[in-house]
């Protein structure tokens, strides 16, 4: 892939050298991400941050990512606090912002949304999750973030084994993570969910037409107990009809430190793409799974910030200059956590 200037809407538009490409360079972007260096390679640099659906992660981590690099940010949530709940286009919209901004970030609730969005833009778009169809970016971190936990055990992603848990029809992270493992190597992977919320039969075919082990079921603790990954999403209730409907499939498949150690693999990694729905009805992953040393969630979404400043540094092609741009942090920086 040509980066520079490239919108970035579908995690198909990625190769497993362009992954890689991604990896070294957010891999670059430790320093500054850890405050134990600062840049000003994006220094009045504009990123216009649209999301007309409901996000905290995304939202947050995407402004900080150009921050980091030393830009600004001007950001519109919500329908209305727009000019679209006055009857403006999209197109229209493109047009205007686009204008304002060098590079736009957007989530929609509408599948395709994004990159009708796109075609209006001057800019580059980065689609920060369209409706219930694509989520590159966090596909881009959820594998990074598999990559780094597995080689800390002197494992790589090729020979990976998943379980993706929970709403497989709606779950827009785990769509786009489909896609990803494809170009990838000897695979298993188990898909757990009710069978009204099972993977779209698109993407299981993907997946087993790329040569991979495909397992579907309804049980959870027969299918976390040899795999590297356990990865857990939450019930879409956005996405259903009625949250009545939603509750019916909510807290069916809880995973707690009790069944973590009866079931997994002393090893086994959990992952969730956030929030977790911590209310009792719920409870997808318990609290009590805090202390796991196992427990990536929290690294993932750290990874998060990583993983967009690579993109930002590539698609503004400044990748090879935030060195050159760099100084020490002047503040305070012992950072916690």
């Amino acid at each position: 892939m040509e980066f520079t200037g490239t919108h970035i809407l579908s995690i198909k538009q990625f190769e497993r050298v362009d992954i890689d490409r991604v990896f070294a360079v957010a891999d670059s972007m430790k320093p500054y991400a850890q405050r134990n260096k600062v840049t000003r390679v994006l220094q009045g640099a504009i990123l216009g941050n649209m999301f007309f659906e409901p996000s905290t992660r995304t939202r947050i981590s995407f402004g900080s990512a150009f921050n980091l690099l030393g830009g600004n940010v001007r950001e519109t949530t919500g329908f209305e606090n727009s000019a679209i709940s006055k009857g403006e286009s999209l197109y229209d919209t493109a047009r205007v912002l686009s204008g304002y901004s060098d590079v736009i970030c957007m989530r929609h609730p509408t599948a395709g949304s994004v990159s009708d969005f796109s075609k209006a833009s001057c800019v580059p778009v980065i689609n920060g999750g369209d409706g219930d169809n694509e989520h590159p970016t966090q596909a881009l971190l959820d594998l990074y973030t598999i990559s780094n936990e597995l080689s800390s055990k002197g494992r790589s992603i090729d020979g990976l084994r998943i379980a993706m848990i929970g709403d497989l029809k709606y779950g827009r992270t785990v769509h786009s993570l489909c896609h990803l493992l494809c170009l990838y190597k000897n695979i298993y992977v188990s898909l757990v969910s009710p069978n009204e919320l099972s993977m779209p039969e698109e993407f299981v075919s993907e997946l087993r037409s790329a040569g991979h082990e495909v397992i579907i079921s309804e049980e959870l603790t027969p299918n976390i107990s040899n795999v590297d990954i356990a990865y857990s999403t939450r019930i879409q209730e956005e996405r259903f009809p009625s949250l009545e409907e939603a509750d019916l499939y909510r807290g069916r498949f809880r995973l707690n430190q009790s069944i973590y150690t009866q079931y997994c693999e002393p090893n086994t990694v959990i992952m969730h793409p956030l929030p977790r729905d911590s209310r009792t009805e719920a409870n997808e992953l318990d609290s009590d799974l805090d202390t796991n040393p196992n427990l990536a969630i929290f690294r993932q979404a750290n990874n998060g910030v990583l993983i967009r400043m690579a993109l930002f540094a590539l698609v503004l092609d400044v990748a090879h200059l935030v060195d050159k741009y760099a100084d020490d942090v002047p503040w305070f920086s012992g950072r916690g956590c």
